[in-house]
């Protein structure tokens, strides 16, 4: 068999693997706990593997080792940012946050931030969260359906638009079919195939670069980048300030939401916090081995598959294509079940019918991956930016409003109106108009004003639950 045809027939067994998942997973929903949450039902295996996988994305794969490659030395930081958001969801956000949804049956992140103590004001803050939601989600999946385009272009050559259609069809399927249980149990088993990759590729590439004498430091760059000083310590504050976007991710949150007990929880953390050492070493040793591996690639997200061609044999590669698709379609079906969640539960949660609400959701999934594959197809930007833009702008919105719920604090309708929009707001402000050292200005000044708004507002400090 020729390369691509060996490549070609791992991929689809893998993804007849994933469609028979989704298949396994209709029968195991009944109402609409079970279609958005599993029924509360998830262990600490299948949640701790598909919460990280979800919050992972091609970003992970693709856009984390393209910085390594590009950045050198200066990507160490995105390694605490990421653990660090990590351990700020498991071991703070996960335990209180399980509690509160299964106490009041919440079925989003949106009904927990915005708990019926508003009133007459939840329905139109749950609408605003929504439209928020979805539209940075939709940015988001579109960085996933473009890092589809950019794995099978640089596979076997397909033009970008085949590719992106492909990879959209496959994920929406397997949504479609089985709700949350198939959208975690696909996770988790794409959350393997990502961990396998992040441990067997970078250590084959760096076996190759320093038995070859193509190691050096000298070719590493600095930590501080192009910066020094002052704007180095800026430059370094913002990468890290891509771990505080965790706990406002509706996709990645959930999980807990949906979690079976407590000792659930803490297998599911460590398992979590593993895994995220894993990987993200993982993924700046391969980019920093690729600096002395191969010649610079037009395209700096494409360093995962020259260098997978360059030290793997063919069946192999394959798996690395699986992969990377494993962790666009982790966060891609993650993305579209929370967005269509908020569209046809908080939307409507005045009149929601819990028969209907499954039905409805399949309809807006189908309809969101439609929206996200235009996008993909006629805005282009590369995976690392596009995904860090939604991820701030949705988690500087929710994420201090998720933080004051699990703290105790009622947050007035006009406190919880203010943080949604400024959070939001300004992150889309700041990343059209400011170019910053570590883009800080963007991650960290919306969250902040956020925070501020939340903490002004509260209207006291005693614990509801």
């Amino acid at each position: 068999m020729t390369r691509d045809a060996i490549v070609l027939t791992t991929l689809v067994a893998y993804k007849l693997v994933l469609v028979a998942i989704g298949l396994w997973a209709a029968r195991r929903n009944s109402d609409a706990h079970d279609y958005l949450l599993a029924g509360g039902k998830l262990g600490g295996w299948v949640a701790g593997l598909s919460a990280s996988a979800s919050s992972s994305s091609a970003w992970t794969l693709l856009g984390v080792s393209g910085a390594a490659y590009a950045w050198g030395l200066s990507a160490v930081w995105l390694f605490p940012a990421t653990l660090g958001g990590f351990l700020l969801n498991w071991l703070i956000v996960a335990p209180r946050l399980a509690t509160i949804a299964r106490k009041e049956r919440a079925l989003t992140l949106s009904e927990v931030i915005l708990p019926a103590h508003l009133g007459r004001w939840q329905l139109p803050l749950l609408r605003l969260s929504t439209v928020i939601i979805v539209f940075c989600f939709l940015f988001y999946i579109a960085a996933q359906f473009d890092g589809a385009g950019k794995a099978f272009s640089a596979n076997f050559g397909w033009p970008a638009a085949e590719s992106i259609l492909i990879g959209a069809a496959i994920v929406t399927l397997y949504t479609l079919l089985g709700g949350f249980w198939a959208v975690s149990v696909t996770d988790a088993l794409q959350a393997v195939m990502m961990l396998l990759v992040a441990v067997a590729l970078p250590g084959l590439a760096v076996l190759t670069a320093m038995s070859g004498g193509e190691w050096t430091t000298g070719a590493m760059g600095h930590l501080l980048g192009d910066y020094s000083g002052v704007l180095g310590i800026v430059f370094v504050l913002g990468t890290l300030g891509i771990g505080m976007g965790y706990p406002g991710q509706p996709h990645v949150v959930n999980r807990f939401m949906a979690l079976r007990d407590t000792r659930a929880l803490r297998r599911g953390q460590w398992i979590a916090i593993g895994w995220a050492v894993v990987v993200y070493s993982g993924m700046l040793a391969l980019g920093w081995s690729a600096r002395a591996l191969i010649a610079p690639p037009g395209d700096g997200e494409q360093a995962l598959f020259l260098v997978a061609d360059a030290v793997l044999s063919p069946v192999f590669a394959g798996l690395v294509l699986a992969a990377v698709l494993s962790a666009i379609m982790s966060t891609a079906d993650s993305q579209l079940l929370s967005a269509a969640a908020a569209v046809a539960h908080d939307w409507r949660l005045d009149t929601a019918s819990p028969d209907a609400a499954p039905a409805l959701v399949r309809v807006v999934v189908i309809a969101l991956a439609v929206a996200a594959i235009a996008l993909a197809l006629f805005v282009p930007q590369d995976i690392f930016s596009r995904v860090l833009f939604a991820w701030h702008a949705v988690g500087s919105a929710l994420g201090p409003l998720l933080l004051a719920r699990l703290a105790g604090w009622r947050i007035s309708a006009l406190g919880s109106a203010a943080a949604m929009v400024s959070g939001f707001g300004l992150t889309v402000v700041f990343h059209l108009l400011v170019d910053s050292p570590g883009d800080w200005v963007e991650r960290w000044l919306p969250l902040l004003i956020g925070a501020a708004i939340v903490v002004s507002t509260r209207q006291d400090a005693t614990h509801e639950n």
